[in-house]
């Protein structure tokens, strides 16, 4: 036997060497070169083999070559000397070159048979071991089968040579517990977890009681016996720093041996000997974000753009509102221009927008202190102080030039089935640049002016219109072509027409529960917003259901001569946002039908091809090939890429933490999702903020979303309503299911599960503790 403290010499026994192609023996011991060859001996015993050549702590053994000639009298020859004539059990395993891979570990598909005393047992187990290489699926695995003796472990464990969950590998994970590993790997005990650092240095300790389970991969058959059960008690501890000591060199020699950080399985024997019982790679570490990356989350892009996007929407929507916030944040000193032209502000992953949070202001700076003593944030600001000086005065005339702007644009554009294809790309073209404008001007309206919190939003005019319009049983269409401004309701879509969610109530200003401001906004809106005698542009263009009438200005003339009630800035530019974006819907639309293209396949184009193609050009080769995106989880809250793939940034604290309150009051009430039956005290629980949740805010007790701006349509709105509202609530859906309680503080964005009486006592207890 070879320890770490009693090393052996190494190289092959006299006599032995490879046996070339020729059968192999019918035994073959560890120390023997052929035993280490995984196509005959099997990962799992050609590993250990290379182990015990290195001079690792393995125990002795042999192995029984896959496809090795039967040879009764070697095979019980080979047995009685390792059992000592079968008065020590041992442990009969398998060992097939399919399992204990760089690819895929197969931990328990094949068997292992523990404690086998005598002969005949011994020769049944090996049976079991050969029989268990049929798979389900029909095939036969080539098999090996190992054999060592078996012994009590006074502590036994898995080693990670690596973190496999937070992806690192400067540190180390050990799982232990007391006797042997099999009640670990077997998820009957969670074990103490350390980690360690590459020196071996403790880092942090979990015991068992903390919630702590192992990794459900490392299911495995055991070498160690466990101590009985009616052992007492121990008080001494269960790794010594000593031992940790040990356990983080085997592992550093380990990733010496075989080139890469090991997954391994080990014991202390009772004489405090640490035992290598299987090493083989980690085949399941997380992606790890690299150093630098950057924080992502769909934050407020997601009140514009919740859902899923094809190529030729991203192009559309996230491009111009990438550019239009980066403009905006280079006007205010936020961020260093070389590094606005560098990364986007935002971006699709999976098809989903998702902002740079760091860059919009959404998270803290990594290291506030840093951040006070760095002289480059204040030196942008002095120089764009006098800029943003200016702009605050001047902003709301910016806003309402650009409004009036977009709306003579959109009254002049006919019907796009009248556009030629060139003049068809000529108007995208103008969508995708005034995009830009109008974001950039938004962005800048909801830092700069601050609205009084009952100001109209233009959600709240669309609530009260749908209301009155499902009241009459009008069709969406119509809706939507009478009503234009119900859009802030929805989001853009290139795959189907716009879909206007239920109204609850009835319509009446009352029964609706809609603010009064509201109604008559409506009212006026209706009596003096339509000019008498429209041109024949405003006809056509109404008669394809593009927006040309807004609650705020006429189509033909400036918003601030309009005798109609004026939305804030902020308002009146994300309303022409939805509206213009609602006309690219309708232009492509029409360019596809030009080109031959269905409304969902035209979506699979990129906006460099689509324009190709009404300039004249041909349609890629390709299209036909292309398939919509399949569908993709909705991404966390906040994120960070690793070769692609999303990690989830880890939140800590206790519940609650991360809130942000943007409408004060405090209520308690049931958890809902928004489907299903509506609970009398409804506290809506959500991802994100998205406009088309408007209509259930009526009669809601609280809304709580995991992420969203305090500038959002429907924040605003749910202030208007006096309802308490809470955002970056982490985690909010998964852990407030639904017709759990829930009290929410829409004043200190605290959000917690119970009655507000349970809370209190629970704070009490926690305080006097």
């Amino acid at each position: 036997m070879t320890t770490l403290d009693e090393r052996h010499g190494e190289g092959p026994r006299d006599g032995d060497g490879p046996r070339g192609e020729a059968a192999p023996n019918a035994t073959v011991v560890l120390e023997q070169p052929v035993a280490a060859v995984p196509r005959s001996a099997g990962s799992k015993a050609a590993n250990l083999a290379r182990a015990a050549r290195a001079g690792l702590p393995v125990l002795p053994g042999f192995v029984i070559p896959a496809g090795a000639a039967t040879d009764e009298t070697a095979l019980r020859r080979a047995w009685a000397e390792l059992s000592e004539g079968g008065t020590l059990p041992l442990v009969v395993r398998s060992s097939s070159p399919q399992e204990d891979t760089e690819q895929s570990s197969l931990a328990g598909q094949f068997a292992s048979v523990l404690d086998v005393r005598g002969w005949r047992d011994f020769r049944a187990a090996v049976r079991t071991v050969l029989d268990s290489a049929h798979r389900p699926d029909g095939s036969t695995a080539p098999m090996a089968v190992l054999v060592q003796p078996m012994l009590t472990a006074r502590v036994g464990g898995v080693m990670f040579g690596a973190d496999p969950v937070a992806g690192r590998t400067d540190r180390m994970l050990v799982s232990a517990v007391r006797g042997g590993p099999d009640s670990l790997v077997g998820g009957e005990q969670a074990g103490t977890s350390y980690w360690l650092s590459r020196r071996g240095r403790l880092l942090r300790t979990e015991p068992p009681d903390a919630g702590t389970r192992t990794d459900p991969l490392l299911t495995r058959p055991q070498l160690l016996r466990a101590e009985p059960p009616n052992v007492a008690p121990r008080t001494d501890p269960l790794l010594t720093r000593s031992q940790l000591f040990r356990l983080a060199r085997l592992a550093r020699r380990a990733r010496r041996v075989f080139g890469g950080p090991q997954d391994i399985e080990f014991g202390f024997d009772e004489d405090g000997r640490l035992w290598l019982f299987q090493s083989r790679p980690i085949t399941a570490m997380a992606a790890r974000p690299p150093r630098g990356a950057r924080l992502l989350g769909p934050g407020p892009v997601a009140e514009t753009l919740p859902g899923q996007l094809e190529p030729l929407e991203e192009d559309l929507w996230v491009a111009p509102m990438a550019r239009g916030l980066a403009a905006a944040l280079d006007i205010g000193g936020s961020a260093p221009r070389r590094l606005l032209r560098a990364v986007p502000v935002v971006t699709t992953v999976g098809g989903r927008a998702a902002a740079d949070l760091r860059l919009l202001g959404a998270v803290p700076p990594r290291h506030r202190w840093l951040a006070l003593l760095n002289p480059a944030p204040g030196a942008r600001r002095l120089g764009s102080a006098w800029r943003v000086g200016r702009l605050s005065a001047a902003l709301p005339g910016l806003a309402t030039d650009l409004v009036a702007d977009v709306d003579a644009r959109l009254a002049r554009i006919p019907s796009p089935a009248g556009l030629p294809s060139p003049a068809l790309a000529a108007e995208l073209r103008w969508t995708r640049a005034v995009l830009v404008s109008l974001h950039a001007q938004e962005a800048l309206a909801g830092a700069l002016l601050h609205d009084p919190p009952k100001n109209r939003t233009a959600a709240g005019v669309a609530l009260t219109a749908l209301s009155e319009a499902r009241a009459h049983r009008l069709p969406d269409d119509h809706i939507i072509a009478t009503h234009p401004v119900v859009l802030a309701l929805t989001a853009p879509s290139l795959r189907g027409p716009a879909r206007l969610p239920e109204a609850m109530g009835t319509g009446a200003a009352g029964a609706a529960g809609v603010p009064t401001q509201e109604f008559d906004a409506v009212r006026a809106y209706e009596a003096t917003s339509v000019p008498a005698h429209k041109p024949d542009v405003v006809r056509a263009h109404e008669a394809t259901s593009v927006p040309t009438r807004n609650p705020d200005a006429v189509p033909t003339r400036s918003p601030s001569t309009a005798a109609t009630p004026a939305l804030p800035p902020r308002e009146a530019l994300r309303l022409r946002i939805r509206w213009v974006q609602e006309l690219q819907v309708r232009l492509v639309r029409e360019a596809g039908r030009r080109l031959g293209v269905g409304d969902g396949r035209v979506a699979l184009l990129r906006w460099r091809e689509l324009a190709d193609a009404l300039d004249g050009g041909a349609l890629p080769g390709d299209l036909g090939e292309r398939m919509p995106s399949v569908e993709s989880a909705p991404l966390p809250d906040a994120f960070r890429l690793a070769d692609g793939k999303v990690v989830a940034e880890r939140g800590g604290g206790r519940d609650g933490d991360g809130g942000r309150g943007v409408s004060g009051g405090r209520a308690v009430g049931t958890v809902w999702d928004g489907t299903g039956a509506r609970p009398a005290d409804a506290v809506l629980v959500v991802r994100t903020l998205d406009p088309a949740l408007a209509p259930l805010l009526p009669g809601l007790t609280g809304l709580v979303a995991q992420t969203g701006s305090p500038l959002s349509h429907l924040a605003v709105l749910a202030r208007e309503f006096g309802l308490p509202v809470v955002v970056g609530a982490a985690d909010a859906v998964r852990r407030f299911p639904p017709g759990s309680r829930l009290t929410v503080d829409g004043t200190t964005g605290d959000v917690r599960p119970g009655d507000a009486t349970e809370v209190v006592l629970r704070d009490a207890v926690g305080g006097a503790s």
